[in-house]
């Protein structure tokens, strides 16, 4: 009778601890390469590339300082492609990501927007918007370079637009995409920025990989 005891025991614990694991592995973040996003976000050049590596880059922000890859290095981020003045979904994408900061330490994540209109937003009017919007500057950085090497990142780096061709040449990219990136620069999701369902996904995702550090 106890033999049957222990067993029956033994019986529940790995089938429980079954259950668990299976649960864990459920919750595996996927890592994304151009292969497995829909055409529309995949720059032509890319299209079925099973490998990918967030291309170098160089940026100057708020602040005035310069914020490259290695600023990044072993860090959870999130970017996103703005400008200061936007007037329709970059105040969403402003207030929604203001919730994602909101719910982590700053030392927790890196927040990197990046300006598509260079020539407007300088580093004061960069600034002034962090300002404006009551944003911490400590782990949220507004950057501006050359318009190339933006279009550049969202197109080769972060999949944030496939490409731009549809776009007259005084007009200015419009993406709504946020892009989560992984402490080894790997790309672990993309959301909708405006929305607050998406939002809260985000968060819940940072939050596996912050535990999976």
């Amino acid at each position: 009778m106890k033999k049957k005891l222990i067993l029956l025991v033994i019986s529940i614990f790995l089938a429980t601890w079954y259950q668990l694991s299976k649960a864990g592995e459920e919750f595996q973040l996927p890592i994304f390469t151009p292969s497995d996003l829909r055409s529309t976000l995949v720059h032509p050049s890319l299209v079925g590339k099973t490998t990918h590596e967030i291309p170098d880059f160089s940026f100057t922000n708020q602040n005035g300082e310069t914020i490259t890859q290695e600023s990044v290095k072993n860090k959870i981020y999130v970017a996103n492609f703005f400008f200061t003045s936007c007037p329709s979904i970059c105040i969403d994408l402003a207030k929604n990501l203001k919730l994602v900061q909101d719910a982590f330490d700053v030392n927790d994540i890196l927040i990197l927007s990046h300006s598509v209109d260079p020539e407007i937003d300088s580093i004061e009017r960069l600034k002034k918007y962090e300002e404006i919007n009551d944003i911490n500057g400590k782990n949220w950085f507004f950057l501006r370079g050359d318009i190339n090497e933006v279009i550049k990142m969202a197109q080769l780096g972060y999949f944030a637009i496939a490409s731009v061709d549809n776009h007259i040449d005084n007009s200015l990219i419009h993406t709504e995409n946020i892009v989560l990136i992984d402490t080894e620069s790997r790309i672990r999701g993309v959301y909708n920025g405006t929305s607050q369902l998406e939002m809260s996904y985000l968060i819940s995702d940072i939050k596996k990989l912050l535990s999976n550090d």
